[in-house]
């Protein structure tokens, strides 16, 4: 990235005046080159830091020479400063910033090196191939996905693309929470449902289980497809057949739809049975003993969270010997982590589970494992506004609002675009009403419009018999041109910045940039001229479409967006 070159290059300035005696040498802490919030102060800016000035000058005190100024100490890292082919103006400014411009004829060449890397435009290297697994989206299977969790979608997925860009190697995953009480609730409340329809009383829906209508429609189908013969079986085996039918045929079914619908593709569905079939939970309980880890206590036996810097000792077996929450939690990371041996885990979580990442890290030392190759991303919960009114979810009540209901209704372009756009801890409101506008106040519509508009120039190039064949990049020199290519030069810098920081909401934000950008360029600049005179010009414009379309179509698809062609 330019920024990076440049920080190397600052330092290595640095490094040459302290050898040729234009400063004292001493430790040169890292650079930081930024973008300046103001255009006139040039494409990227350094200030040195305090800690520098204070060493020169300290050292200067020490031989008994006169301090500088960082005013002076910056004029003399410029003095030395390798003038590289992207370099174009450089100043110096009080109270010590370095500004860079970039050089005007190397920024139109960019446009080459944009078409040339195409998809891959964008990508970095931070990564270096190691295994991450995104872990996103799960939930327990009691019920069709609501709105809520479609934040979790689009953040792990967005994250995902992210880290692909920054060369990681990603395996995306969906944890089924088949096991434990909550599965087996949801399998009475189907039980009831259907023994209801059959005009059989079996009780009421348990404490704790499920009111939702769509248990009701779900029973319906039974009967109709299956008739009574669930009524002749024991209950216990007829709700534990009803349990995983309803699993496997409604809840992952619809959760399946909807993750396609939202062009997410999983890896692996991971089964959180499987780790009870296969052994897993034994071996992690075998190595807690040996550790000195777990207590027993009220009949229940306890991790010793505590003693490991957690929060809390948690509970592994209830005293009704039923395994816990937090035991499958450890029997999952043990196998993504030793049996399965990625190198980072990000878990996607609500932010109900804040309180869980102690007991997380507490986890990790307990099996021997870096807590920091665990990262647990908590989301903060969606608001959903219709006509400025609050929609409530509850799962369990029945009034909850489908994720198939929301992108049936706004689509699912809207839907990513809008939840990718907040940061994961803000709190944030969909707003249905404008994410169904068609309007440039709908930032989705306004993106998506301006890539159709420039796949409307290029059609139109194309049926007047325009092409940018032998396009002369350095005819382009107009103030809107040079911005449109600054503004596609970000991408790499962006994708470094969401990818570092798990902070997808950065892309749909220089979208919006871009395609403002490339909207300013259009009303500037005529792209396809019938005056001979400016042909050549029309193809180097050509040239800076074809390279806009790219990075914008490209961004879109970080944020699993689409690229229309027409609009």
């Amino acid at each position: 990235m330019i920024r990076d070159d440049l920080a190397s290059l600052i330092h290595q300035a640095t490094r040459k005046a302290q050898k040729k005696g234009d400063l004292p040498k001493t430790e040169i802490p890292p650079v930081v080159v930024e973008r300046p919030r103001r255009a006139e102060h040039g494409d990227y800016a350094t200030g040195h830091p305090l800690k520098l000035i204070a060493a020169i000058n300290a050292a200067l005190k020490a031989a008994e020479k006169p301090t500088l100024t960082p005013v002076e100490v910056a004029q003399r890292i410029v003095r030395r400063l390798d003038r590289a082919p992207f370099i174009g103006r450089v100043e110096v400014v009080p109270p010590g910033f370095i500004n860079i411009t970039l050089d005007e004829g190397w920024l139109a060449r960019q446009v080459e090196t944009i078409l040339q890397a195409g998809e891959r435009f964008g990508n970095v290297e931070m990564g270096h191939g190691q295994r991450v697994q995104v872990e996103f989206g799960s939930a327990n299977p009691t019920g069709p996905m609501h709105v809520g969790f479609g934040r979790n979608l689009v953040l792990g997925d967005c994250v995902a693309n992210l880290l692909e860009a920054a060369g990681y190697q990603v395996q995306r995953e969906f944890y089924v929470n088949d096991a434990g009480s909550q599965m087996e609730k949801f399998g009475e409340s189907l039980y009831v449902r259907y023994c209801e329809l059959l005009g059989h009383q079996a009780g009421g829906i348990p404490e704790g289980g499920y009111q939702g209508a769509y248990l009701v429609d779900w029973a319906r189908q039974l009967v109709e497809e299956e008739g009574d013969r669930y009524l002749a079986l024991p209950r216990a085996e007829a709700v534990a057949l009803l349990r995983d039918i309803g699993l496997n045929r409604f809840v992952m079914g619809s959760i399946r739809d909807d993750c396609e619908r939202l062009g997410i593709h999983y890896d692996r569905w991971f089964s959180e049975r499987s780790l009870y079939e296969e052994g897993v939970f034994e071996t992690i309980m075998n190595l807690l003993r040996q550790g000195d880890h777990l207590f027993v206590a009220d009949g229940a036996v306890w991790f010793n969270a505590t003693a490991l810097e957690g929060d809390k000792d948690e509970v592994l077996i209830r005293s009704t010997g039923q395994p816990g929450y937090f035991a499958s939690d450890i029997a999952y990371h043990y196998d993504k982590f030793v049996r399965r041996g990625f190198d980072w885990v990000i878990d996607v979580w609500g932010a109900d589970h804040q309180g869980h990442v102690p007991r997380m890290k507490a986890m990790m030392r307990a099996l021997g494992l870096d807590p920091a190759r665990l990262t647990l991303l908590i989301y903060q919960l969606v608001t959903i506004l219709e006509r400025g009114e609050q929609m409530r979810l509850s799962k369990r009540a029945g009034t909850l609002v489908p994720l198939k209901e929301i992108l049936d209704d706004i689509g699912p372009d809207a839907f990513r675009f809008h939840l990718a756009a907040r940061a994961a801890d803000s709190q944030m409101d969909l707003d249905l009403d404008l994410a169904r506008q068609q309007s440039e106040e709908n930032p989705v519509y306004y993106v998506q419009y301006g890539h159709a508009r420039i796949a409307s120039i290029l059609r139109y190039a194309e049926e007047q018999g325009h092409s940018d064949e032998g396009a002369d990049l350095s005819l382009l020199t107009h103030p809107a041109e040079l911005a449109l290519i600054r503004k596609m030069l970000e991408l790499p810098e962006v994708i470094a910045l969401a990818a570092e920081n798990l902070a997808p909401h950065h892309l749909p934000h220089y979208a919006q940039d871009l395609a403002a950008t490339f909207h300013a360029f259009y009303r500037d600049c005529r792209v396809v001229s019938s005056d001979p005179a400016d042909a050549q010009l029309s193809k180097a414009r050509l040239r800076l479409v074809k390279a806009a379309k790219l990075v914008l179509a490209r961004t879109l698809k970080l944020i699993g967006v689409g690229a229309p062609e027409r609009m």
